[in-house]
């Protein structure tokens, strides 16, 4: 799948896998969708927390796409996931039938994204080299609170040779709107991460001898979020299973 009316297609049909990896060049977003209630409480939310929750685009009450997202929010994500009350209820290829009128749509940057420009700078992905998902772990930092919304940062991690590990900084810092530059480097027990074999979210990816494991901020932030905070209902992607949008990868790239 190269474009992402393909993609989206493929998903609506029932395909349901990460997303990591696919559509090269066009932009991954993770969807969060709240109701209207609790639309401006999560708007301010990502504002004071602009590395975690990048928002790329937000749609009205009830719609179901949005200007960087031609398909329809409800069938063409591989994989969703249902909250009530902060508690996940499930995981759906379809949430047609849970739709509301009231809900409201965020679209948050992923790191996915500039996954093809740490390629093209022949940084390694281990994820990608294993057709596995990407490991995410829920770290000790706190958000900044907004309204009735308060959790953790949730980060992704990528095992980085120790000789390229500048080089995934100044590539991954040229896209600040897909999270940008790590938010940590080696060292996971400082961000409370204390076994690196038991990812909260995603699957364990090995760090070889000689490589360091690097942390950037992760769009599965909203959903850490959602679990705090309980408010009555959430639908989200589920962790590694995209949006693939309409913009281009270059869209967001700054020089």
């Amino acid at each position: 799948m190269q474009e992402p009316q393909q993609a989206r297609e493929a998903f609506r049909g029932g395909l349901r896998v990460p997303t990591s990896g696919c559509c090269p060049g066009w932009t991954q977003a993770n969807l969060i969708s709240l109701p209207r209630e609790f639309a401006y409480d999560f708007l301010l939310f990502a504002q004071r927390n602009p590395k975690s929750c990048p928002v790329l685009d937000v749609t009205e009450p009830g719609e179901t796409s949005a200007s960087i997202f031609a398909g329809d929010l409800r069938t063409d994500l591989p994989a969703y996931t249902v909250y009530d009350h902060g508690e996940p209820i499930g995981q759906r290829t379809d949430v047609t039938d849970l739709w509301r009128d009231d809900l409201v749509s965020f679209l948050i940057g992923c790191s996915f994204t500039f996954e093809a420009a740490l390629l093209d700078a022949a940084v390694p992905v281990r994820h990608l080299e294993t057709g596995s998902n990407v490991p995410m772990f829920r770290t000790d930092r706190e958000c900044r609170p907004a309204g009735g919304l308060a959790g953790p940062m949730v980060v992704s991690m990528r095992p980085i040779p120790a000789e390229r590990v500048a080089d995934a900084v100044r590539v991954t810092s040229r896209y600040p709107a897909v999270h940008g530059a790590p938010v940590h480097i080696g060292a996971p027990e400082s961000l409370g991460i204390t076994d690196l074999r038991s990812p909260d979210f995603g699957d364990p990816v090995r760090v070889e001898h000689g490589e360091v494991p690097i942390f950037w901020a992760c769009g599965v932030t909203p959903q850490a979020a959602v679990m705090r905070s309980r408010p009555p209902f959430a639908i989200a992607h589920s962790p590694g299973h995209m949006a693939i949008t309409d913009a281009r990868d270059s869209d967001f790239l700054v020089p």
